[in-house]
């Protein structure tokens, strides 16, 4: 039996890693949850604005962490691959509980529906990844049940697991549940918002598992530890991690939308990462590393 080569799963279907481009590893341009009322990013204009802007600086792709039930708008992300060029990758997998109305998960099966969602049917509209949540420094019964759902998807299809951590915490219980009880390998896991909690020797523990570390800032929502960015992607290159480190913008609110947005990543963040650390490391940050993380 021949092995297929890893692609990249996009909404307008499979890529070949080696043409993703550089790569927006954690955004959203459509978001919409109970938790967040009335901040919902739901314009399709804005959404292609932004697209527009990172692609005029480079940008080739985007990973969209927004999961089942909170306004993907599959067929506008389509469309606006579409117009724009910019590869998109499109979540299925469920977010805290507290982001869902009541009732809006009652019945649900999430292993059946993220493999579903992972394979089709057809190329168009299929989901690239697997999108979860932690807690506050720990995981409650509805994480753990998503989780558990996420690697059985995971064992199913190969995709990645892409993991929300609350202002960055957990993460060593999320790898002991995925990776050493559930049978994920860490290079399928990515960790989310860890810059959110500026631990050095924390972020070296979780590159020297495997996993990979996702950045996602600066954010005005977040701006608490935005100043740490810089600081700790450095730190974790000069340890040797250069290979574990992912960035994103994470826009999560229309008021954030563009302030600084998506291609601030290119416009502000990858001068600074090629003065500090010279343009092959950026460009591994940006470009090879998610080829590989999002791979499958």
């Amino acid at each position: 039996m021949t092995r297929r080569a890893p692609r990249i799963h996009t909404v307008l279907g499979p890529v070949d890693p080696a043409h993703l481009g550089l790569c927006d590893a954690h955004d959203h341009l459509f978001l919409r949850s109970r938790a967040l009322p009335g901040l919902e990013l739901d314009d399709p204009a804005a959404a292609e604005a932004d697209l527009r802007a990172f692609a005029a600086l480079g940008g080739g792709a985007v990973a969209q962490w927004t999961p089942y039930g909170m306004g993907r708008r599959i067929p506008d992300l389509i469309a606006l691959s579409r117009a724009t060029g910019v590869h998109l990758i499109a979540a299925t997998g469920l977010h805290q509980a507290a982001h869902y109305d009541p009732g809006q998960l009652h019945g649900l099966d999430p292993a059946a529906l993220f493999t579903a969602e992972l394979t089709g049917p057809g190329p168009l509209g299929r989901a690239g990844l697997i999108k979860v949540a932690g807690g506050y420094h720990g995981l409650d019964a509805h994480a753990r049940r998503t989780m558990t759902a996420a690697a059985e998807a995971h064992h199913a299809t190969g995709a990645p697991i892409a993991v929300h951590h609350e202002l960055g915490t957990a993460a060593p219980a999320v790898l002991d549940l995925l990776c050493d009880t559930l049978g994920v390998p860490p290079r399928s896991v990515l960790l989310g918002h860890l810059n959110r909690h500026p631990d050095p020797r924390l972020h070296r523990q979780l590159a020297a598992s495997g996993a990979y570390l996702v950045l996602d800032g600066p954010s005005r929502a977040h701006h608490a530890t935005d100043h740490h960015l810089l600081d700790t992607l450095v730190a974790l290159t000069e340890a040797g991690h250069g290979d574990r480190l992912l960035l994103g913008a994470d826009t999560t609110t229309a008021p954030a939308r563009g302030n600084p947005g998506m291609a601030y990543l290119l416009s502000g963040l990858r001068p600074r990462l090629v003065r500090e650390l010279g343009a092959d490391l950026a460009d591994t940050v940006l470009r090879a590393n998610p080829a590989r993380a999002l791979a499958w």
